[in-house]
């Protein structure tokens, strides 16, 4: 070695003797050691002092040196130029230590020297220009095409994380990314706007350039390479199919296929799910995306499904949204036409003109709808009775019409008529009844059998509800019609509707009752006018006349009636304190017949007194709130002469409240006492409240101690004042030799504010 490069060892070793090796030292006994040296560091650099016993003399270095690694026959081990991790990370070496008869007296041992990365390499694309292809839709987030770039530096440092982006998008379309980048994996896939928004024929090309960064992209000094990516846009084919049709009660062998999906790309999994619950759902779906029908179907129970084909990945996750299956079910000539009812049921009047409209006869088939299958038409094929022709009646081919076809009916020529009526579709035909009733019409107007009922003498005091006349008219329609059932209106003589008058539905004939209370004082006698009449129409050219007109004379007597109040609870209210004989109140009543009317009380209990004449009420007795706040009493109407008859009405008298009770202590306060000296100061507290009503703020008491030796030893002072007023008594610490029952006793007073 030349002087200079031992001159530079030495200064070296001369450094190093104060850093630390491997176990905190530059230099050591021979054993097996690991040493980790960055790569590119300066050309010589010492790595470690060996040691070894006294018969060494000099030591030799084997293994993976490279013509790198050197070592001096002292033992010290020093590199010869920067190493490179790239070419070698490791490097396996062994020292042994020899005598002078160069026999190995110690060792050899390993040693291991570990290269340390550091970032001396830039990524590298694997390719300067990619390709790929995509479906328009495809799932976004799903990898369509990979990027992919090395770097030699070590991956597990940042040296050799490397990070992806996208730089550039070409065409960018209102400033959207389609595309988007695995940072980590240079995995390509669509974003959710590119997979809704990417449409081949718009944009069928796209170019991306895509960068690749390492240190994981997080550094300022990183080294990066670009690459150019050309994406194909082509046609989604996943998409619904069109419209499925299916003949019902298909005969052919089930299942039968019916359409198919598919996904973009191979390996697929697909699965039909509901829409709604049906108790078999009855169709299938095999692995190629073939959808079947796997039982007939019958229009006439459903004519139409809808349900979702799905297809996911290998571990069962959608590949895109669901596809809407619809199919339709055909419809076959395979139902007859069916009857309304058993038999249909219409009704015409007698004298109805030529050509008049008895009603629409409506069929049904459950066939398709405006369908040639559906199209009905109708025929009659028998009349009976053919009285007094045949052919009376007309039915419409196509809409079922049903008219008069020779002539007006009449009642008496036949009530009704059967109609067999054949409905027929293409290849179906159907026998139906139909019953044809002739209605009377209403040309008999009702007839009182007798137009004046005389005169009828009722006392006043009748019965509410009781009949008083029954009246009969008689009507020569057909029974039991609106033709020719009666209804009775009274039409004079009452006004304020005293009377009322029922139908016998079986008879028709009138009763007359009383609704309301019947007076003589004001309508003595009445000229009550009858008219019958029926809830049918009559029919043109016919009227009422006078025979369907009646009326009676009723004569009211009068029945002596006791005295009626003005009102059935009289009220007042007054202050409690008023004075022995004040008005309190006044009631009012009259007698039916004019006569002067007596006023008494009834459970009076002393408290008031009334004026037998004028009815004005006094006060008999102090009054007082807080024994009673309302009294009520019973007045007494008597009529005076004739039969001395009697009502009653009840007098509410409320007192309103005056401050006429002093506060009080709420209980009584004894056997209170404090042990002196104190120790603290002690208190008490003591609830105070008055009879009188309490206002919204509750009682307001102000409390004083009554002297001032008191009030020298004690302190008082008010807690509240809601309910009950509290004061809190406190004795002065060494103060008040007298007990504390004392004082409340004789000097805690609480006043009214």
């Amino acid at each position: 070695m030349t002087p200079a490069r031992l001159h530079s060892l030495g200064l070296l070793i001369l450094y190093l003797t104060t850093g630390n090796g491997q176990d905190g030292k530059f230099s050591g006994p021979l054993k097996p050691m690991t040493f980790s040296i960055y790569e590119g560091q300066e050309s010589t650099q010492v790595i470690f002092q060996f040691k070894a016993n006294h018969f060494a003399e000099t030591f030799v270095l084997t293994g993976e040196t490279d013509d790198i690694f050197k070592i001096e026959p002292s033992g010290l081990l020093y590199s010869t130029r920067a190493l490179d991790r790239e070419t070698r990370a490791t490097h396996h070496l062994q020292i042994a230590a020899l005598d002078g008869n160069n026999r190995t007296v110690e060792g050899p041992v390993p040693i291991i020297i570990e290269v340390k990365d550091i970032n001396d390499n830039r990524p590298m694309f694997l390719q300067p220009k990619y390709e790929g292809s995509v479906r328009q839709n495809s799932r976004p987030g799903k990898p369509f095409m990979y990027v992919n770039a090395t770097d030699l530096d070590d991956p597990a440092t940042p040296n050799g994380q490397l990070f992806y982006e996208i730089v550039i998008q070409l065409p960018k379309i209102n400033n959207a990314m389609y595309f988007q980048i695995h940072n980590k994996t240079g995995a390509i896939s669509l974003s959710r706007q590119g997979s809704q928004e990417l449409d081949p024929v718009k944009n069928p090309s796209y170019n991306l350039v895509v960068s690749v960064k390492d240190m994981g992209g997080q550094n300022e000094h990183s080294f990066s390479d670009t690459a150019s990516v050309d994406i194909t846009v082509m046609e989604n084919i996943w998409k619904a199919p069109d419209l499925v049709e299916i003949v019902e009660n298909s005969t052919d062998p089930h299942p039968l296929k019916i359409t198919q999906v598919l996904w973009n790309d191979p390996g697929a999994q697909y699965s039909l799910v509901e829409k709604e619950k049906l108790p078999t759902f009855p169709f299938s779906i095999d692995q190629e995306g073939n959808i079947y029908v796997t039982q007939p179907l019958d229009r006439e129970e459903k004519s139409s499904y809808v349900f979702y084909a799905v297809a996911k990945d290998e571990q069962g996750k959608p590949l895109a949204f669901p596809l809407t299956i619809s199919v339709n079910v055909k419809d076959i000539n395979d139902n007859p036409p069916t009857c309304p009812s058993a038999v249909t049921v219409f009704e015409v009047q007698e004298n109805e003109r030529l050509g008049s409209s008895i009603g629409i006869f409506t069929a049904h088939d459950m066939d398709e709808e405006n369908t040639i299958n559906s199209i009905l038409k109708y025929k009659i094929l028998e009349q009976s009775p053919k009285v007094p022709m045949d052919g009376l009646f007309l039915m419409d081919e196509y809409q079922g019409r049903l008219q008069l076809a020779q002539q007006s009916l009449r009642k008496q020529d036949a009530p009704q008529y059967n109609l067999t009526v054949e409905v027929s579709d293409k290849d179906f035909k159907t026998l139906c009844s139909v019953l044809v009733n002739v209605i009377d019409i209403n040309d008999q107007i009702p007839i009182f059998e007798k137009s004046n009922y005389g005169n009828l003498t009722l006392p006043e005091d009748t019965a509410i509800g009781s009949t008083i006349l029954t009246i009969q008219a008689t009507d020569g329609d057909e029974p039991f019609t609106g033709s020719s059932k009666i209804l009775y209106r009274i039409t004079q003589g009452d006004n304020g509707g005293r009377l009322g008058v029922d139908t016998d539905p079986k008879t028709n004939a009138g009763y007359v009752i009383i609704k309301k209370p019947l007076d003589f004082e004001t309508e003595p006698v009445s000229n009550i006018v009858f008219q019958a009449e029926n809830p049918e129409p009559l029919v043109s050219g016919v009227a009422y006349n006078a025979s369907s007109f009646a009326l009676f004379h009723l004569i009211v007597t009068d029945v002596n009636e006791a005295p009626l109040f003005s009102q059935n609870i009289f009220q007042a209210q007054v202050s409690e304190d008023v004075p022995i004989g004040t008005k309190v109140g006044n009631v009012t009543a009259r007698d039916p017949e004019g006569l002067d009317v007596r006023y008494s009380l009834r459970d009076n209990m002393n408290w008031l007194k009334i004026d037998p004449t004028t009815g004005e009420i006094f006060s008999a007795a102090p009054l007082d709130r807080e024994t009673t706040n309302l009294h009520r009493v019973q007045v007494v109407a008597t009529e005076v002469g004739g039969s001395s008859l009697r009502s009653t009405s009840e007098f509410q008298l409320s007192l309103t409240d005056v401050n006429d009770n002093p506060p009080r202590l709420a209980k009584n306060y004894t056997g209170l006492f404090f042990c002196y000296p104190l120790s603290a100061p002690s208190s008490l507290i003591f609830e105070a409240t008055d009879d009188d009503q309490r206002s919204f703020r509750g009682f307001q008491f102000t409390f004083a101690l009554g002297s001032d030796s008191l009030r020298n030893d004690w302190e008082v002072s008010k807690i509240n004042g809601i309910i009950l007023a509290v004061v809190f008594i406190r004795i002065r610490k060494d103060k008040g030799k007298d007990d504390a029952q004392g004082a409340q006793a004789s000097e805690v007073k609480p006043l009214r504010s």
